[in-house]
């Protein structure tokens, strides 16, 4: 059994890194099993998220004030968390696919850039492309109109070329 100190650091470490997370993505583990629950920190991990088991009371009374407040309020049954400070996209697309093959693990609710979202908010955050291919459509969308400039520049030039190599060969030329 944790003594005050302990508790009281884990208050601390919890409240730390609920206001420096505004992803947060809460579920339940009930049942599972030992090497279910290595599998999903390992993907969590792979998906560049913490995973951790918290106790209700003291992480209802680390988001007191903050922006998790409302998620974390009035927890029942066994919880965790999973957070991240980088793209909440990939966290949710690792956990949804782990929860597909594990029916052990629940979502209950989550917290999306400071936005308390439910489990088809989460859902449907699972199906959003991530980042990169975000990014990626955006370059791509921002260089179409410059590669049609010079693709028209272009045909300028080799229409011209056509026509004078057309000409050569019908001997139009011909002075």
């Amino acid at each position: 059994m944790k003594n005050k100190k302990e508790k009281q650091k884990d208050y601390e470490d919890l409240r730390a890194q609920l206001e420096a997370n505004k992803n947060i993505f809460l579920a339940g583990y009930e049942k599972m099993k030992v090497d279910q629950d290595f599998e999903l920190r390992k993907t969590v991990r792979g998906a560049g998220g913490t995973y951790k088991v918290i106790k209700n009371r003291i992480a209802e009374k680390a988001a007191e004030g903050g922006e998790a407040a409302g998620l974390l309020k009035d927890l029942k049954g066994m919880c965790a968390i999973a957070y991240t400070s980088g793209d909440p996209v990939a966290l949710a697309k690792a956990l949804t696919v782990y929860a597909k093959a594990n029916p052990a693990f629940t979502f209950k609710a989550g917290m999306v850039e400071g936005r308390v979202v439910d489990v088809t908010g989460i859902n449907q955050l699972a199906t959003l492309p991530s980042k990169e291919e975000i990014f990626a459509k955006l370059l791509w969308v921002i260089n179409a109109p410059a590669q049609q400039l010079v693709t028209a520049m272009n045909g300028v030039g080799r229409n011209l070329a056509v026509v004078v190599d057309q000409g050569v060969k019908e001997n139009k030329f011909q002075g």
